[in-house]
Parts: C-alpha cells; sequence; structure tokens
C-alpha cells in the first residue's frame, strides 16, 4: 500500500472511530489526562524510601477508560484515542501558558500564573510517560486477551486484562515521569530537589499498587460499559470497517 493511501484510510478511520466511541468515555479519558499533568506538580509524601505525586488521584481513570476501549474496539483504536487526548492536553497547556503570561491588574495572579503557566519538564515527562505506558498497557491488554478463548467476553477474561496491563502501564508511567522529571530536571531547574532512582522505583511499584486498587473497585463499572457497548452494537461501522467486525 502507498503511503498516500495507507494516509488516506488512517484519516478515515480515525474519523469513523471518533464517532463511534461513546462521548462520555472519550470526555472523561481527556479531562482525566488533564489533570494528571496538573497534579503531577505537587508532590503528595516523600521520605527515603517512597514519593508520591498528586497524578496517581486520578491517573487510574485514564487507564480504565482505555481498557474499556481497547476490549471493545481494540488497542490500535485505543493508541489512537490516547495520541488524540495528549495532543489536546499539550493545546490546553499552551492556553495555559498564554493566559499566565497576559498581564493584568485587577489582581495578584502570582500564584494562579505559576500553576497556569506549568513547568515544560513535567509536560515533558507526563506526554513521553504517558505515551509509553498506554502502548504497553494496550496491547497487553489485548495480548491477554487472545489467552480466553473460549469466554473472551467473560468477567474472568475482563478481569485479568484489565488488572495485568493496568498494573505494568502504570508502574511504567509512574517510573518513566518520575526519573524524567524528578530524578534529571528537578536538580538542574528546583534548586537541588530531586528523587533518587530508588524513589522513582518504590513510588511507580507503590503508585501502581494504589492505582490497581482503585481500578479492581471500579472495574465491574468498566465490565458492564464493555458489555452494554456489545449489546447495543455500538460501533459497528468502525469494526466492519477495520476487520468485518471482529474483536
Amino acid at each position: 500500500m502507498k503511503i498516500t493511501e495507507w494516509i488516506k484510510r488512517e484519516k478515515t478511520e480515525t474519523a469513523i472511530l471518533l464517532r463511534c466511541i461513546p462521548s462520555t468515555v472519550v470526555s472523561l479519558f481527556v479531562v482525566s489526562v488533564i489533570c494528571m499533568n496538573l497534579l503531577a506538580n505537587k508532590t503528595l509524601f516523600q521520605n527515603h524510601w517512597i514519593a508520591l505525586d498528586g497524578g496517581i488521584l486520578i491517573s487510574w481513570l485514564s487507564f480504565m477508560c482505555m481498557d474499556i476501549i481497547t476490549k471493545h474496539f481494540g488497542p490500535k483504536a485505543s493508541n489512537k484515542v490516547a495520541v488524540l487526548a495528549s495532543v489536546i492536553n499539550l493545546l490546553t497547556c499552551l492556553i495555559f501558558y498564554v493566559a499566565s503570561i497576559i498581564p493584568s491588574n485587577a489582581n495578584d495572579y502570582t500564584q494562579l500564573n505559576n500553576l497556569l503557566g506549568g513547568t515544560w519538564f513535567i509536560l515533558l515527562g507526563s506526554t513521553v510517560a504517558f505515551l509509553v505506558s498506554a502502548v504497553t498497557n494496550n496491547l497487553l491488554n489485548r495480548l491477554i486477551g487472545t489467552a480466553f478463548r473460549k469466554n473472551p467476553h467473560g468477567k474472568l477474561a475482563y478481569a485479568l486484562q484489565t488488572y495485568i496491563s493496568t498494573f505494568i502501564g502504570q508502574f511504567l508511567d509512574n517510573f518513566i515521569f518520575s526519573v524524567i522529571v524528578f530524578t534529571f530536571f528537578a536538580p538542574i531547574y528546583w534548586d537541588g530537589f530531586h528523587w533518587t532512582f530508588l524513589q522513582c522505583a518504590m513510588c511507580a511499584l507503590t503508585g501502581a499498587v494504589a492505582e490497581l486498587i482503585m481500578e479492581i473497585v471500579f472495574s465491574p463499572i468498566g465490565y458492564y460499559i464493555v458489555k452494554k457497548w456489545r449489546k447495543q452494537n455500538i460501533g459497528r461501522e468502525y469494526l466492519d470497517f477495520i476487520d468485518g467486525g471482529k474483536v
């Protein structure tokens, strides 16, 4: 297939996908990605062994949305939505930055400007970490699902797919982000403040466990949504377009 034909097909496929995925899930996914970027600016807890940032409070929602989309539409579809969410997040950060540098004499907006302006290496770290972990989560989710040939849409299949992929994906997300931000850039730009590699690893592990617990708690909702989508034949146009409706 020629590159022009491939690009044309991908554009058509993406357009069909975006009108097939229910807007509520996409909206929650995008909002959670934006919130992760903002909350990551704050360290919630730190000692010699463990350090946690605010992103762990919302990142579980991002992974749950990805698991739902992967289960019904496939990992490629989930990857596309992850890229879309990242682009929207970057655009949001740009708008926030522009707002932060516009002068105003109405009040002292220093603290708000600092929050909206953000930090470029936090944005870099969160974007890289999220995209790597998203692709890993989505592909691993589908790979695990192939082991359940007799009942691929059962509760056990959904649970193992989401639990394992979420734990590994969350660990990668937390570890890559914390290493990029708190090990490499923070000592340079934050007056020596930094996390050790041990703290990064323990943060990644602790965060992954915490987010896995949240995934387990809310997974019945995800399973219900996927089951409802299958029953209502949601996204049939996209599924027919990619592989004759086989998921």
